[in-house]
């Protein structure tokens, strides 16, 4: 079984490691859209793929009353983790109608700016997910590699949203209950596998009920905005500068939303649109994987170890041969010398190759765990570039990943289908958007269909009037956030400016484009956004 994820590929020790999820969109606590509807079944879905005309309301300048004892806490920094980084908690309040009702403790953690030069002020990074660990990718990347002219001016910020790893975590299943639910068929031939499919759902969700019922109700991406303005207030500084790559570009433009006389320089790198449905994101993240695979597929086929077919082979029959591959794992998985004995199923050699789909710098990697699978039987290289994408340690320990994902996935948006009947009358245009992936991607988008929670957000558009220069950044052949996704939200936002990367890969910066990183840097560094339309690769 995979999630569908809107990640930011981290690396650590050499391996590929997935920092981020699901997909994602959408509004939250209270109605905060000015043409929203109501929902009006428990699980409302997204009945058609088309924009919406609502738009993301500012909150009021002034600080409610309720509220102030939150803006005016004074942190107690720690050291912790590597040299030079430190740690507090903040609190915010779990119910924003309701600030009485008791507080959350957020993980905040910080590299102070090291010169020379003037400090700027505080830089927050995101990573993605939703529930990939902010902290998490500050001490083991941003505080650390970023450019060295940004780190010297800015306080390096990260938060873990709430419900996410450090912050009142979402907790849903243990590490054997995770195995089970991973390697479940996602792409069911009868009805008996539609029903394990289906149960495999209900009960991640029934586990998150039982785990984390307070926090469940409310991890909505419009309260972790409204979390990121109370830190904001907490470290001193008058406006919100900020980095946000994948799902990341949708937390940030929703602060810019609610707040957008407190932006201050704001990058969203790997964009999402927050004014299509769930339906619509899906797929067009299905055609976007497709778009990854047509690159990878002429890529493999100039080497010699690739197993899916020589010089010459089309990429079409690459796909075939892929999927003919797909389709033997699904009656007979084959073993990968894994210490809890689990075999490689198509579920998990798909979410393997999807995993590679995020950075072409794992191509030779995919291309060895295919040709050892597919010419062995050795399924471990596919498996450990699973175990990647689900953040799964050698011990079968899982992170909350998965957890808070799926949970601020369907509190931000209707579920993208109501049951499996109406998800099979959608399989073709699945199919078509990508004939390699397009099955299991739509039947990955059912998840929501048994979420305990009703959903809060819907799709809405995001203009932030008001707000100083905003950098949207969109790569031409992103699988995980389709390059249209870039150009509507630059679109929608009344101060943005979008930096195209022409090339392949999830988010562009710091990714080896001397242009993309020149552009940005300079933005963090003097305020001035690239001019327009400029583009690199």
């Amino acid at each position: 079984m995979y999630f569908r994820r809107i990640l930011r590929p981290l690396r650590r020790g050499g391996m590929l490691l997935a920092a981020t999820t699901l997909l994602v969109s959408a509004c939250s606590s209270g109605s905060l859209t000015t043409t929203a509807s109501e929902a009006s079944a428990s699980h409302p879905t997204a009945s058609s793929p088309k924009e919406t005309g609502a738009v993301l309301a500012p909150l009021p300048d002034s600080t409610p009353a309720a509220l102030t004892s939150y803006y005016e806490q004074k942190p107690t920094w720690r050291s912790c983790g590597a040299p030079g980084f430190e740690c507090t908690t903040m609190k915010v309040p779990l119910d924003y109608d309701d600030p009485a009702s008791g507080a959350i403790k957020l993980a905040v953690a910080r590299k102070k700016a090291t010169g020379p030069g003037k400090r700027i002020g505080s830089l927050l990074v995101n990573p993605g997910g939703p529930g990939g660990s902010a902290v998490g990718y500050l001490q083991s990347y941003a505080g650390l590699g970023y450019p060295a002219k940004i780190r010297a001016r800015y306080d390096m910020v990260a938060v873990d949203p709430r419900g996410v790893a450090r912050s009142e975590p979402i907790e849903c299943l243990s590490g054997p209950e995770m195995d089970t639910f991973t390697k479940t068929d996602m792409t069911p031939d009868n009805v008996r596998e539609t029903d394990e499919l289906v149960e495999a759902y209900k009960k991640f969700a029934e586990g998150c009920a039982r785990h984390s019922p307070k926090v469940l109700r409310h991890v909505s991406t419009v309260e972790t905005a409204r979390d990121m303005d109370i830190v904001r207030a907490a470290l001193g500084d008058q406006k919100l500068n900020y980095v946000g790559a994948s799902y990341g570009t949708f937390l940030g433009a929703t602060y810019a939303g609610l707040y957008p006389q407190r932006v201050g320089r704001m990058v969203l790198d790997g964009a999402l649109d927050p004014s299509i449905d769930a339906r619509t994101l899906n797929k067009d993240q299905t055609a976007g994987f497709e778009t990854a695979f047509q690159s990878f597929a002429k890529d493999c086929v100039r080497h010699a170890d690739c197993p899916l077919g020589g010089r010459g082979t089309s990429p079409g029959q690459v796909g075939k041969n892929l999927s003919a591959f797909f389709k033997k794992l699904d009656s007979n998985p084959i073993p990968t010398g894994d210490p809890d004995r689990r075999q490689l199923t198509e579920s998990l050699a798909t979410t393997g190759v999807i995993a590679a789909m995020y950075d072409q710098s794992a191509w030779p990697q995919l291309r060895q765990a295919l040709g050892a699978a597919m010419k062995d039987k050795d399924g471990a290289g596919l498996l450990a570039l699973s175990d990647s994408y689900y953040e799964r340690d050698a011990k079968g320990h899982y992170t909350n990943l998965m957890f808070a994902n799926a949970a601020v996935n369907c509190l931000d948006l209707p579920s993208a289908f109501s049951g499996p009947g109406q998800l099979e009358k959608s399989l073709p245009a699945f199919e078509k958007a990508s004939p390699v992936f397009g099955e299991g991607l739509a039947w990955a988008s059912l998840n929501c269909a048994y979420w305990p929670v009703k959903p809060t957000g819907e799709p809405h558009r995001i203009e932030a009037k008001g707000a100083g220069p905003i950098l949207v950044v969109g790569t031409t052949r992103d699988p995980a956030t389709p390059y249209a996704w870039a150009q509507s939200l630059a679109g929608q936002l009344s101060s943005a400016t979008l930096l195209t990367y022409v090339g392949d890969g999830h988010t562009a910066y710091g990714r080896g484009s001397t242009c993309i990183d020149s552009a940005i840097n300079g933005y963090l560094l003097d305020g001035t956004p690239p001019p327009r339309g400029k583009r690199c690769s």
